[in-house]
């Protein structure tokens, strides 16, 4: 269990620990040092494993945008729903995606009342979907970062070469170093250092990041997903802004190179192309989006179905928004327990495993421990 076993040993972590505490003692317990992931799997491992619970009151640990599903626009749920109330044609997606609510219903809601949607374990099961149903236009609903963006082009590549006209791609993918850009720049974000999302690393690699560090005075910690790697990010980064380094330290590279996957970033860069997106919670940000490039623009959804998805407000309410920038936490939101749970969630930051507000009603809470 080589590189597995060493980020999963307590004694490590215990020792990390202690190291953070020593680093504040005598401090101001109001002086707090914020630090934000961004990716959805270290929010689930810092809560799973109580992370959050075991350091000092001067590290303010903050969840950034990094669930997928959480940061999809309403406008963009409500044009799947719309799309899926078509006769002819069959939506397929990510489980995680069904449950999120648009302006007026879920995708959800949408199958009980006889649209046809169908959960996929992988893009590629679309090609297999629309070969078997030829007479049916097959939807994928593309929602994801630069971790699930080369399969998907694959995907498109496939149905290209295998003349399969009766597939398209509605997608809202999303890129990760100039949405972090945002946040760096938000007044009302106060973040002092980034634990960076290592699975996106794995696919374009720590340069985007560190140039990102460098320029705007940052640190930052590329880690991996055990609580090993997770602690040693925390102190790594507290050493690394009581000394002002600003750069990107690559800490999980069992997994990430500097330049990332190369086969990988070939096959985003032949397929799609940057555009804008619209983020839940910080609006529409220029150049964090991809769209199909001209060559495979049969395969794109809004150009086929002449579709317009525009940046939309959201539910009345809802945090998600401020909980995605690190502004607001999951217990500050008037609907948190009350009304919005993961029996019924209101909000997607309480849809997926990865959000925010469902770690939280998890495992924070002490009545739900």
């Amino acid at each position: 269990m080589k590189y597995v076993d060493e980020f999963r040993d307590v004694d490590i972590t215990k020792k990390l620990i202690n190291k953070i505490y020593k680093k504040f003692e005598g401090r101001d317990i109001n002086k707090r040092v914020n630090i934000m992931e961004v990716c959805g799997t270290h929010t689930m491992s810092i809560y799973k494993n109580g992370i959050d619970k075991l350091l000092p009151k001067n590290i303010n640990l903050l969840s950034g945008p990094g669930c997928p599903v959480c940061v999809t626009d309403t406008s963009y749920v409500d044009s799947a729903i719309d799309l899926s109330k078509n006769k002819n044609i069959i939506i397929c997606t990510f489980s995680d995606m069904l449950r999120v609510l648009g302006s007026k219903s879920s995708l959800s809601n949408e199958k009980l009342n006889g649209s046809n949607i169908v959960s996929i374990y992988s893009p590629l099961d679309c090609i297999y979907i629309a070969n078997k149903n030829k007479e049916k236009e097959v939807i994928f609903l593309g929602v994801g970062f630069e971790t699930t963006i080369p399969i998907i082009g694959l995907t498109i590549k496939k149905a290209y070469e295998s003349n399969i006209n009766n597939f398209s791609l509605l997608s809202s993918l999303k890129t990760m170093p100039n949405a972090m850009k945002k946040l760096i720049l938000d007044p009302k974000a106060y973040i002092d250092g980034f634990i960076c999302p290592g699975h996106v690393g794995s696919v374009i690699g720590t340069d985007d990041f560190d140039k990102l560090a460098r320029e705007n005075n940052m640190p930052m910690v590329m880690a991996g997903f055990e609580h090993v790697d997770i602690v040693y990010a925390i102190y790594s980064l507290c050493e690394m802004i009581e000394n002002k380094e600003y750069k990107c330290k690559n800490q999980y590279k069992r997994a990430v190179r500097d330049n990332g996957n190369k086969l990988a970033k070939n096959v985003i860069n032949e397929v799609f192309e940057i555009t804008n997106s619209n983020w839940r919670g910080l609006g529409n940000i220029k150049d964090t989006g991809l769209k199909i490039k001209e060559k495979y623009k049969q395969f794109d959804a809004i150009y086929k179905f002449k579709l317009n998805i525009e940046e939309s407000n959201h539910i009345n309410g809802c945090l998600c928004g401020e909980v995605l920038r690190g502004v607001k936490k999951p217990t500050q939101c008037k609907l948190f327990k009350s009304k919005c749970t993961p029996l019924n969630p209101i909000g997607p930051c309480m849809v997926s495993q990865e959000g925010t507000c469902a770690n939280f009603y998890r495992y924070v809470l002490e009545d739900n421990i």
